[in-house]
């Protein structure tokens, strides 16, 4: 009998490098550290993503070598070639643009106004505004982030001037400078009085003085009748100025007055 024959068994395929699909998302900003996933076949076991050159950083890959997630690296905007590197070899360009950053652009800040002290919660709208820095009268504000939009943007006010006022707004990214219109107004913080008016007796035309905190554009009156010549220092601790005339054996109640508020600062007798 003669032997049977078999047909011959297909022989293994050979095994391929790595084939990449596509790049998603295909553009990104030109800062890097966004996210980017890689879509193609026997992709697994990565151990190198190069875009245009330069190695990214690989952050998951997916069992069956279907994806490749990695952290895309800084760039120069343009188009550049993304490539997988595993042990069977690296794949075929998939291309990749980086944007170059957009000019900022800020529409308004709110709330416009808060105290001296800072710590208010606020929030920019406008637009290209991913990656900025904010200054707030010359002093770095704190970013919390933006929207996934880049269209508003959210921090914390520094502290400000003690006496208050308008100071500008300015919104800093790659892109270029931005001021917010209107700016920022800082509330003065309401007066203190430590001890009351020294002296608390004599006549008009004496000199006076008060010690507190926050004794920025402070006027005084003693009863219903302003002080005049009223001075400040420049820490807003202590102010002087002009007793006038009362009527003899009197005693009158002494108010200083500030755009944040009231406080008692005792009383004066008239002698």
């Amino acid at each position: 009998m003669s032997t049977p024959t078999h047909p011959a068994l297909p022989a293994l395929p050979l095994a391929i490098g790595p084939v990449l699909l596509g790049v998603v998302p295909a553009t990104g900003p030109t800062a890097g550290g966004n996210t980017v996933q890689l879509v193609g076949l026997g992709l697994g076991g990565a151990t190198s993503v190069l875009f245009g050159g330069t190695s990214a950083t690989i952050v998951g890959q997916d069992p069956l070598g279907l994806t490749v997630t990695v952290l895309a690296p800084a760039h120069a905007a343009g188009t550049v070639q993304v490539t997988v590197t595993n042990a069977a070899g690296t794949s075929n360009p998939a291309s990749y643009t980086y944007l170059a950053p957009g000019v900022p652009a800020a529409a308004a800040i709110t709330p416009t106004s808060g105290p001296a002290a800072g710590g208010t919660p606020f929030a920019i709208i406008g637009s290209n505004l991913t990656g900025a820095s904010v200054t707030i009268g010359g002093n770095a504000a704190t970013v919390l982030g933006t929207d996934p939009t880049g269209s508003v943007l959210f921090g914390v006010v520094p502290a400000g001037p003690p006496g208050g006022g308008n100071v500008p707004v300015v919104v800093t990214t790659s892109g270029g400078t931005v001021t917010v219109p209107g700016g920022y107004t800082y509330l003065p913080l309401p007066p203190t009085v430590t001890g009351t008016v020294t002296p608390s007796t004599g006549s008009a035309g004496a000199t006076f003085t008060i010690v507190g905190t926050n004794l920025f554009g402070a006027t005084v009156l003693f009863g219903a009748t302003p002080a005049t010549g009223v001075t400040v220092d420049m820490t807003g601790t202590s102010l002087s100025g002009t007793v006038p005339p009362g009527t003899s054996g009197t005693t009158v109640q002494v108010t200083v007055q500030t755009p944040a508020g009231s406080v008692n600062a005792g009383t004066f007798t008239y002698l």
